[in-house]
């Protein structure tokens, strides 16, 4: 008797020409992780070493990146910076680093989702979709994508990810970081309850302070040198965006 493919049936969230980069060291799992992401459809190229992988990403930006952080050559942190300096790829991490501080270390540079080693390959394939969905939401009638927010200095732009600061400077926020800001964006001074920014950031059942840490990268990429943090803590309440929010192209 053939049992259904829970992940086969359900509605395919990435093209077929959607490309995942693998970026790990040990061989087996390279091929693993290849082998699993083609039987649903996606393509894959695999790096060893974090070099290859960066100079591959100045030429073509992936669908998502599979990462593990302890690559022989550069410590996988600062890959994970490198990537955010580039573009808002969505990323999940690999490591055999189980404890909840590396967990949230991983979240704190930028990774989107963290999965520990050993893994079962279908989890990587049915979060690597989740990322993907995430990543590419419906633009709403309200909020198109070409909306640009600017606010004390500051301008970003959820479709493309993109934060410049006051002084030209522009990074790039995760998948969830853009929804986290983009919903504070959408009702400045007024305090958003924690479980709302939940809600609408991608609740993460594995570590429930996933929402602590991403705003807390939200607050220090818009805090300048001696000035006052635009996103405030509201004890027991939540979280509230201190400036006022112009919405435009």
């Amino acid at each position: 008797m053939t049992h259904p493919d829970p992940i086969r049936d359900r509605e395919a969230v990435a093209p077929e020409d959607a490309l995942i980069h693998i970026v790990e060291d040990e061989a087996a799992i390279r091929d693993l992780l290849t082998q699993t992401l083609a039987t649903y459809r996606f393509n894959t190229e695999e790096f060893a070493t974090a070099d290859a992988f960066l100079l591959a990403l100045e030429d073509r930006a992936p669908a998502a990146v599979i990462l593990d952080l302890g690559l022989p050559d550069m410590d996988g942190m600062e890959v994970i910076n490198r990537i955010r300096a580039h573009a808002p790829v969505p990323i999940l991490v690999l490591s055999a680093r189980a404890h909840a501080s590396d967990r949230i270390m991983g979240l704190e540079f930028g990774a989107d989702d963290y999965v520990v080693k050993p893994f079962d390959p279908r989890e990587i394939v049915a979060r690597i979709r989740s990322l993907l969905r995430r990543a590419a939401p419906e633009p709403a009638p309200s909020a198109p994508s070409c909306e640009i927010a600017r606010f004390s200095g500051w301008s970003f732009e959820p479709g493309s990810h993109r934060l410049v600061g006051p002084d030209g400077t522009e990074t790039f926020l995760s998948t969830s970081e853009t929804t986290l800001l983009t919903a504070l964006l959408r009702a400045p001074k007024r305090v958003l309850s924690r479980d709302y920014l939940l809600e609408h950031g991608g609740r993460d059942d594995a570590l429930d302070r996933a929402i602590d840490v991403r705003i807390s990268r939200i607050r220090k990429k818009l805090t300048r040198p001696g000035g006052q943090s635009l996103i405030r803590t509201v004890y027991g309440s939540g979280y509230m965006l201190t400036t006022q929010v112009d919405w435009g192209g």
